[in-house]
């Protein structure tokens, strides 16, 4: 039997000297008895695979809403993605695998219905703004609760790893720092996968310069690209990539904006309008009515004001539940989304 003392002893003899060792956590905001088994990091995995915001994102939009196909990519596929591609480059410099799987698997835990234009209203509607990075942190310190009502209380490196995937801040691990890298990784190349199966675009519109530098399959993109990461950052204290294939996936990601993610082949302005209307109406409907919040929301009724407790509802929304929510409260005649 291998118990968690064992692999923190073991962290000690094969993890690089800059990796995160589990027995140097930082803590949690309520201190805990340690597991017999678990290093902390893989229990806070553990806590984010079992939490009901990750089972959420198998209904959740990345890019394509509703789209007529089973293999274009849900939230929950673009997190497994992320993971995976984190758990590679971590392997590499030797850093810990159990606290970047577990950044990557939590990174998104607070993404809105409706992939990013879910997002981009709710930031519009709400008066305190919207990021989905941020309230990744929210699910996971205050929203998501166990049986007992006890919140996810994730180790501090974790939580900087969610809330630092994305923004303005790095996280302070090198660990997360990887996370945050393999989350554009993996968007940017599993979005042309699905936008060429589509139709929306074809493999020969993609950037020629790019696509001799990096690969001309989905595989070889993300094999150059995580192989740079490797090789530029090793034996360093530190995580990036080349000046060169920064640059050619910077550009990649600029051809997606352009021609993918504002195109009106993936989302028309009828459909924006729609998912306006929708984050709107039940927004402004809970905000009148808090009292209809579900029972284990209201808990926090008291705690904090109302508009915090509606956009957590609404971004915890799945896509086919908010359509749901607002056909069956407004009825709206000869309304299909």
């Amino acid at each position: 039997m291998v118990l968690r003392e064992q692999i923190e002893k073991r962290e000690y003899e094969t993890l690089s000297a800059y990796a995160v060792k589990s027995a140097e956590t930082k803590g949690r905001a309520y201190v805990e008895a340690k597991d017999d088994l678990r290093t902390d990091f893989q229990r806070d995995r553990d806590r984010i695979i079992h939490s009901k915001a990750f089972r959420r994102l198998i209904h959740k939009t990345q890019v394509f809403i509703a789209p007529e196909g089973d293999h274009y990519r849900t939230r929950l596929m673009h997190t497994l993605e992320v993971s995976q591609i984190a758990r590679t480059i971590s392997r590499a410099p030797a850093l810990n695998e159990d606290l970047t799987e577990a950044i990557a698997l939590g990174h998104d835990l607070g993404h809105t219905p409706f992939g990013h234009n879910g997002e981009a209203e709710l930031n519009v509607k709400h008066p305190r703004g919207f990021s989905h990075n941020v309230q990744s942190l929210r699910v996971v310190d205050v929203i998501e609760r166990n049986d007992a009502g006890r919140t996810m209380n994730l180790c501090d490196e974790v939580r900087d790893g969610i809330v630092n995937h994305s923004g303005p801040h790095m996280p302070y691990t090198l660990e997360g720092r990887v996370v945050r890298l393999s989350d554009r990784i993996a968007y940017i190349n599993h979005d042309i996968d699905d936008a060429v199966r589509s139709g929306v675009i074809s493999q020969s519109d993609l950037p020629r310069e790019c696509i001799d530098y990096l690969g001309e399959t989905h595989g070889k993109r993300i094999e150059t690209l995580v192989m740079d990461i490797i090789k530029t950052s090793d034996g360093r204290n530190t995580v990036q990539q080349s000046r060169d294939a920064a640059y050619y996936m910077n550009e990649l990601r600029n051809f997606m904006f352009r021609n993918v993610y504002k195109s009106p082949k993936v989302i028309s302005d009828d459909k924006i309008e729609k998912i306006r209307s929708i984050i709107f109406s039940l927004y402004d409907y809970y905000l009148e009515n808090p009292d209809l919040l579900p029972a284990e929301e209201r808990f926090l009724l008291g705690q904090d004001d109302d508009y915090e407790l509606v956009k957590d509802h609404i971004a915890g929304m799945t896509d086919r539940y908010a359509v749901n929510k607002y056909v069956e409260i407004f009825r709206p005649e000869n309304w299909s989304f």
